[in-house]
């Protein structure tokens, strides 16, 4: 296991997962996702978590929620009340 490439899984992961990483770079993380245990545990973990995401109904919350996980997790920037 190359420990170095582990930073460089993490850094292409989103773009690997959303099908947006250029051909060599998938073809990296898929070569060291084979080899190694961890990346590729990380790696099933958030694929299965955004299908879950993407296929379950998403939970109403109101507002006032919203506005002060959005607060506490740093995310006012990307806060849009819903019309």
């Amino acid at each position: 296991m190359d420990k170095g490439k582990c930073h460089f899984i993490l850094e292409d992961l989103s773009d690997y997962l959303d099908g947006q990483a250029s051909d060599a770079v998938c073809a990296e993380i898929e070569r060291h996702i084979s080899e190694c245990e961890n990346c590729r545990v990380v790696v099933d973990t958030l694929n299965q978590t955004l299908y879950l995401y993407h296929t379950l109904p998403q939970p109403e919350m109101p507002e006032d929620l919203r506005a002060r996980l959005y607060k506490s997790l740093d995310l006012e920037p990307y806060f849009k009340p819903k019309a």
